[in-house]
């Protein structure tokens, strides 16, 4: 947001100037609550990063990736924003959202996620969902009649229909290839070379999944966007990335995707509810907002002076505007800074390590079938599996009578999961493959 733009921050709302803001907080908002907020924990061994969840501990809790349980200093972040605005609800959303750019609190909040992205501020869309993410990428491509979206026949709903919608808006078709038939002996080559066969001189857009909520499998982005630019340099590249973050250890800005869209409230701890979109500038310039934003003034202006915009689409016109759960979305900053402690490397070998102890465990009975490659190259945090004879509803519900919380996957085709991660030990793991074991007799 452009300084000289900020006279518009009051004007934006008809916002009334408001004499003694900065004197109900001292020395603004954020510093206010910087001096509320505690500092980030010792976060140096496991035990005291688990210690950090205020999840039941009566149960092993495997389904952590549904939507995440608010660690200490997001619970932390939440409360002082809560309390802020509770306090004086006009003061704290007037200098959060409408002050200058050094006061402003989502700038900040894509400031600390840009850093862990390895990307820029201005590259990053806040938004609440994957769902909602995918939603905005899709409905504001230049679709038009003749234009191809492909994608795979394993993405999940949310993508499917985001991309149907789009398509039955802008006259485009849309495709489904196959790229494994079976997803335990994928490789890498056969992956790329599917995709590559499966591009028509139609295709315009490519829908991928990171990280399969299905099957557990994760594909090789870097590679799979790699080949399909050398090929393909003018078909863009949309990965829904929200099983990854947080997971795999993976600069996401050089990763190859055009856009990438991820919730935040699953393995990034982030508060339920948030979300983000990544693209670099020109891809923002290339697609219409289908929600008007409180965040871009160059939008603002044009509706105050009766034109259309001038400069080209960003990530803050994007961004959809009205009043949100403010509390949760600006707390962002505290999970992404969690993480930063952490360090990425560091959280995706404890993740992949808990991973592959399960598959092993699991793969030594040939009752039990694992449908997630056992290769840490080709998998992430998830494992799912088969146990023959039983249903997978049977499965998840017998494994929560002994206390252990796992889940089933919402496809077609629908598989018991168990995904280990940094709330889990080893023991744990090693209690739910037992388990497991009973079950396949």
């Amino acid at each position: 947001m452009s300084p000289s733009l900020s006279h518009s921050r009051r004007q934006f709302l008809a916002l009334p100037a408001v004499a003694g803001a900065v004197a109900v907080l001292p020395g603004g908002l954020l510093a206010a609550l910087a001096r509320e907020t505690p500092a980030l924990p010792d976060l140096s061994d496991w035990t005291r990063v688990r210690a950090q969840f205020a999840l039941d501990p009566a149960y092993a809790h495997f389904a952590s990736f549904f939507i995440a349980s608010h660690p200490a200093p997001v619970r932390d972040a939440i409360e002082a924003y809560r309390r802020s605005i509770d306090q004086n609800p006009f003061l704290v959303i007037e200098q959060g959202l409408f002050e200058d750019e050094a006061h402003n609190v989502p700038l900040k909040v894509q400031t600390t996620i840009a850093a862990y992205l390895g990307g820029e501020p201005d590259q990053v869309c806040l938004t609440r969902s994957t769902t909602e993410s995918l939603a905005l990428v899709y409905h504001g491509l230049p679709l038009k009649a003749g234009d191809e979206v492909l994608t795979t026949v394993h993405d999940h709903y949310s993508h499917h229909e985001s991309i149907r919608l789009a398509c039955q808006r802008s006259g485009a078709s849309m495709r489904k290839i196959t790229l494994f038939e079976d997803s335990a002996k994928a490789s890498t080559d056969q992956l790329v070379e599917r995709l590559l066969q499966g591009v028509k001189p139609t295709t315009r857009v490519v829908g991928l999944t990171w990280v399969h909520s299905s099957t557990g499998i994760r594909l090789p982005i870097r590679q799979l966007a790699a080949a399909l630019k050398a090929r393909h340099p003018d078909v863009l590249l949309v990965v829904d990335g929200v099983h990854g973050i947080g997971a795999a250890d993976e600069t996401i800005a050089t990763i190859g995707a055009d856009y990438f869209c991820a919730g935040c409230h699953k393995w990034m701890f982030a508060p339920r509810g948030t979300a983000i979109v990544w693209a670099k500038a020109e891809n923002w310039a290339r697609l219409q907002p289908t929600v008007p934003t409180f965040s871009e003034w160059e939008s603002y202006n044009a509706w105050a002076e009766n034109r259309v915009p001038k400069t080209p689409g960003n990530a803050a016109r994007m961004c959809p505007g009205g009043f949100h759960a403010f509390e949760h979305q600006w707390a962002m900053a505290a999970a992404f800074q969690m993480h930063q402690q952490m360090g990425r490397q560091r959280v995706a070998a404890r993740i992949s390590g808990l991973n592959d102890q399960l598959k092993k465990n699991l793969a030594q009975n040939r009752r039990i079938r694992i449908h997630t490659p056992m290769t840490s190259d080709l998998s992430a945090g998830l494992v799912a599996f088969e146990v023959d004879g039983m249903k997978t509803e049977d499965v998840v519900k017998r494994l929560l009578g002994q206390k252990i919380i796992a889940s089933s996957s919402p496809y077609a085709i629908s598989y018991p999961r168990l995904a280990p991660s940094l709330v889990n030990t080893p023991e744990e793991v090693d209690r739910a493959a037992r388990a497991v074991h009973e079950l396949a007799g």
